[in-house]
């Protein structure tokens, strides 16, 4: 097994300044449009219940939201989740995917200069396909029967 050379020093630091400098984001920018968007999605009649379910206590999932974003959007790599398990066994389809889509953009276009609104949103958008992919591919399956 190689040695880990202590002389290596992460890229990261410089990758998310040149990121924040190219498309306006922050972590304050993130932290408002995470919250923002996750107020709409609480009142959305569609998405509401489906997390209203699942979330009592709202503080620390936007924490992780936040933190996910950032890891996203930014390359911080502060997120240390995984987000396909949490999603499989939802009761969502497309749809759900195209409205939360729909009020990401919206979120993002409020509170993000036009360069990082576009950043979040095609990254949000690439989150959705995989994400229904996920929940799709984890659903049962029956088999045709040939009689």
């Amino acid at each position: 097994m190689p040695a880990i050379d202590p002389e290596i020093v992460s890229a990261r630091p410089q990758v998310t300044a040149r990121i924040m400098a190219r498309t306006g984001l922050d972590e304050a920018k993130l932290t408002e449009l995470v919250h923002r968007f996750y107020g709409k999605v609480r009142a959305d009649s569609a998405l509401g219940p489906i997390f209203a379910e699942r979330i009592s206590d709202w503080g620390p999932h936007l924490d992780r939201m936040v933190a996910f974003w950032s890891s996203v959007a930014l390359m911080t790599g502060r997120y240390h989740g995984a987000p396909v398990p949490a999603h499989v066994g939802l009761p969502v389809d497309w749809d759900h995917f195209d409205r939360w889509l729909t009020l990401f953009r919206e979120t993002a276009t409020e509170t993000c200069p036009p360069e990082g609104a576009a950043h979040v949103i095609e990254r949000a958008e690439r989150i959705a396909r995989s994400l229904h992919m996920a929940v799709e591919d984890a659903k049962p399956r029956t088999i045709p029967s040939l009689l």
